[in-house]
């Protein structure tokens, strides 16, 4: 592969926003396989900028390191994916994406009023939760997990 198919972890740092510790990190965790130089200098592929934002997103949505190592592995190695290599990693990731949507739209919708938990006042809880139904489904917040 050409030597200009490949950036210095500076650029990507720069391309990024992320930190060269980050990146450092990412890569002892398996989320970025940079090549070594015969001077043993990193250097990415330019495809690793789009892995980059993929890990910042994941994040965002609440994945963990674990959960978004899984969802690279299925990308190549050694090349820039493809379209539909994104594209198999996206409808992988839709139905965690719509749980997480509506777990948000629950919650929002509840927070102007008792979220199942009994701690606004025992007035409140009388109309939302009469007798503490809510806790007999299990403990926490019940009116937007369940």
């Amino acid at each position: 592969m050409a030597l200009a198919s490949f950036i210095s972890i500076g650029d990507l740092s720069r391309r990024t926003g992320v930190a060269v510790s980050a990146l450092r990190f990412y890569e002892e965790k398996g989320l970025l396989q940079p090549i070594r130089t015969s001077g043993n200098q990193r250097r990415y592929l330019r495809g690793d900028i789009r892995r980059v934002s993929f890990i910042l997103i994941a994040q965002k949505l609440g994945l963990g390191l674990a959960e978004i190592e899984e969802k690279l592995a299925d990308l190549p190695e050694r090349r820039n994916p493809t379209l539909a290599d994104w594209q198999k990693i996206s409808r992988a990731m839709r139905a965690r994406i719509d749980e997480r949507i509506t777990l948000l739209n629950r919650t929002r919708n509840q927070l102007d009023q008792c979220i199942g938990c009994g701690c606004l006042s025992l007035q409140k809880c009388q109309l939302y939760n009469k007798d503490d139904r809510l806790g007999l489904k299990g403990p926490g917040p019940r009116a937007v997990l369940d």
